[in-house]
């Protein structure tokens, strides 16, 4: 069994349509950070799904569900912590404005 450390999602802005971020291949993904930053001058809502291999993002998944994050704000996840994902499982994030929210994720993949 083979652990690497990696930035499953680096540092983007979140699109405001329902968008795959990352996608665990040949390995099972464990999540170990998960951070929103709100770099917009209003509150924007977040949605994040962590989808089965085969599946859609859809409300059977949302583990994070419209969080407001407020202008300057960094919100950690604690949701996501832990989280797993099997090989081709995904996260999907949604966010409420286009170009307002900095996402980025690090975790481990284990083969």
């Amino acid at each position: 069994m083979t652990v690497t450390v990696v930035n499953i999602i680096p540092r983007k802005q979140a699109e405001n349509a329902q968008t795959a971020q990352y996608t665990a291949v040949n390995c099972k993904t464990i999540i170990d950070k998960f951070t929103v930053t709100n770099t917009n001058a209003s509150t924007v809502q977040f949605s994040v799904n962590l989808v089965a291999s085969g599946g859609s993002a859809s409300a059977s998944n949302r583990v994070l569900s419209l969080k407001s994050i407020t202008p300057n704000e960094t919100y950690n996840c604690p949701e996501l912590v832990g989280q797993t994902l099997e090989s081709g499982g995904f996260i999907s994030t949604l966010a409420g404005a286009a170009s307002a929210l900095t996402i980025s994720a690090s975790g481990r993949e284990v083969t």
